[in-house]
């Protein structure tokens, strides 16, 4: 880890001010911090966070706003989450560890970076990391790439779980920087790789996350996350469905269905959605819904499973909520 400077936020205002270009705000750190000791992320100055008031869950008519500094941990138990956002608890437990939860704050879980092997291999060519080097996973080890939204420059996957839910549930970010205030829904706040991998949000230099809203969803009481991985506990996605369904007298009448592990930033599966609405509550519709939903996968030597696996995990997700009463 390089040296660097580091002092601690009062407020916002004074955040915002003590930005600059070699500046990076930490709060938890989980992410950051192993990203300097790989020498992938080199600051100047680090900017502690966690003394802004950004850290309570609170009721926003039917739905909730979290403040940025929550922890995971909190979040995933909090009874407002449970009771109204199954999904959001259950992506959560289904990440890290319990140690790291503790530490993780939501805000930096939507900043949470690529864990593509090359791009945290500061010796391997990443135009993620290094604009114009190269993509060396096209022909390297690309087993837990994306198959949905990589371009000629990146297929790397965006890896949060959270996210994945926070997209299939209309989020919407809230954002602060010198300009005042400003908000973006969660499916559009992380970019396609295109030809810019490097650029992954739409936070400009010095902004920072302040809450994220989630909207009134009743029929959210009814979903959950689903995500398989190498092993039980402690891995990334290989797969992630964070799915919902509203259904009355046995038709669909509207679902939400977003994936992880499979794109480039979190998957909101818009056109499998609309093909489940009006259709019979049954596997055969769910089937159908996750052919549309991987219609367009591309997949590169190694990582063509993961069409076949995410197809079944969304019809086993709806087929799971469509058997609760």
């Amino acid at each position: 880890m390089l040296p660097f400077s580091y002092s601690k936020a009062a407020d916002e205002e004074a955040a915002l001010r003590e930005y600059s270009a070699s500046t990076k705000y930490v709060a938890g750190g989980t992410n950051l911090l192993d990203l300097m000791k790989l020498h992938v992320e080199t600051p100047g100055h680090l900017i502690d966070i966690n003394g802004l008031p950004l850290g309570d869950v609170t009721p926003l008519g039917e739905g909730v706003r979290i403040g940025a500094l929550v922890r995971n941990s909190t979040l995933a138990y909090h009874p407002l989450i449970v009771e109204r956002y199954p999904m959001v608890s259950q992506a959560l437990l289904a990440g890290a560890s319990p140690q790291l939860r503790n530490m993780a704050t939501v805000g930096g879980n939507l900043m949470q970076r690529t864990r593509c092997l090359y791009f945290r291999d500061a010796t391997s060519p990443c135009n993620k990391r290094d604009p114009g080097s190269g993509c060396t996973a096209f022909d390297g080890e690309n087993r837990g790439h994306a198959v949905l939204g990589g371009s000629d420059h990146c297929v790397a996957v965006m890896p949060s779980d959270l996210c994945v839910a926070l997209a299939a549930l209309d989020a919407v970010v809230r954002i602060k920087g010198s300009d005042g205030e400003r908000t973006t829904p969660l499916v559009d706040f992380h970019l396609l790789p295109g030809d810019h991998p490097e650029r992954e949000t739409v936070l400009e230099p010095g902004e920072v996350i302040t809450a994220v809203d989630l909207p009134a969803l009743p029929f959210a009481t009814r979903s959950l996350y689903l995500k398989m991985r190498d092993r039980a506990s402690y891995a990334f996605a290989l797969v992630s469905v964070a799915a919902a369904l509203d259904r009355e007298d046995g038709i669909i009448k509207a679902a939400r269905l977003a994936l992880g592990g499979v794109g480039t930033k979190p998957w909101r599966a818009w056109e499998a959605e609309a093909a489940l609405v009006g259709q019979p509550a049954n596997e055969a519709s769910y089937r159908t819904a996750a052919e549309v939903a991987l219609r367009d996968a591309r997949t590169l030597q190694h990582n063509g499973l993961k069409i076949e696996m995410a197809k079944r995990a969304i019809t086993r997700a709806l087929v799971t909520l469509g058997a609760l009463p």
